[in-house]
């Protein structure tokens, strides 16, 4: 089957490991097979806080990042929702499929809103997810890659999809979603992995930055070094970072550390991450912010062209 890949980051800060296994990984695989859309979600980060920090700057940030691991500008789109209106003015109609009981009952809006910097819970929050499905839906969007903790706005985005075409006609294909190897791992403070909770390894973090991150990470006070992932997660969560770097199981790593104690847990973990991010390192300083800005002007425009082809379709769809 064909697809179409629509995925993406909001610029809250650098990307991280966690991305980068989640969902960056899938992205570099993809872009040899299918017509790849990458988006900046720049509105979107304004759903949980007041102001957008120092937006245009983790905008570049965040493009280089995306150069680092790998990704193509020749074989992918990448584009920044607030350069292309037309996704928003298929906003419209997506609201009208939903109600407000499914959005507030979202898992992810609901942790989101619970780690909200914001004084009071906005509208754009609960609309979060269908920001997202015109995201996906502007280009056709049939896969995306996401890490686990995304899987209920996808979900939000098949039903708006489902609901568009038995009411109006069929124009939206019902994505998929596409896991990472490891959909979610947990940050070194033991919570949610998150630029903006700092418990993350950024991919563009200096060695000496990552060991020190790691020398702070938690475990706990038993010497033997076992994966036990429901009674041991702190410990797992190192073992699965290092295993993932270095693609073994993390069992067998465990096995290997033995009586070592968390500090041999640690210096593994450090050394693992370092050596995987490595070149990843040396490719972000091949690139500049004039190159990123240039590679964003042209995938604006490529995008907008899409975009503006479907808002047509919608509204021929609907009759306006």
């Amino acid at each position: 089957m064909a697809h179409t890949v629509l995925t993406g980051d909001r610029p809250t800060g650098p990307l991280h490991i966690g991305h980068y296994f989640g969902s960056l990984a899938n992205r570099v695989r993809l872009q040899d097979r299918y017509p790849t859309y990458v988006l900046v979600a720049d509105y979107q980060v304004i759903t949980d806080r007041d102001l957008p920090g120092e937006i245009q700057r983790n905008i570049t940030e965040l493009l280089l990042d995306y150069l680092a691991v790998g990704l193509d500008p020749a074989k992918v789109t990448i584009f920044q929702h607030s350069a292309v209106p037309e996704l928003n003015q298929l906003l419209l109609p997506f609201l009208s499929l939903v109600t407000v009981s499914e959005l507030s009952r979202n898992p992810t809006v609901k942790d989101e809103i619970a780690h909200s910097s914001q004084k009071a819970v906005s509208g754009l929050m609960f609309t979060y997810p269908v920001h997202q499905a015109a995201d996906i839906l502007f280009c056709k969007g049939t896969l995306v890659p996401v890490g686990k903790d995304q899987l209920p706005h996808l979900e939000v985005t098949r039903t708006i999809a489902r609901r568009f075409n038995e009411r109006y006609g069929r124009v939206f294909p019902v994505p998929e979603a596409m896991l990472g190897d490891r959909p979610l791992l947990q940050g070194l403070d033991g919570g949610k992995m998150s630029k903006s909770r700092g418990n993350a390894i950024a991919l563009s973090a200096t060695e000496d930055e990552t060991a020190a991150l790691i020398r702070k990470a938690r475990t706990d006070s038993e010497r033997l070094i076992t994966y036990d992932e429901e009674n041991r997660p702190q410990v797992a969560n190192l073992l699965m970072i290092a295993s993932l770097c270095l693609g073994r199981p993390p069992a067998e790593l465990a096995d290997e550390i033995g009586y070592g104690g968390a500090s041999a847990l640690k210096r593994l973990t450090t050394d693992a991450v370092n050596d995987f991010l490595r070149p990843i390192r040396k490719r972000r300083k091949e690139h500049d912010e004039a190159e990123a800005r240039e590679i964003l002007a042209e995938g604006n425009r490529r995008a907008r062209e899409r975009a503006v082809v479907t808002l047509d379709e919608v509204r021929a769809a609907m009759g306006f």
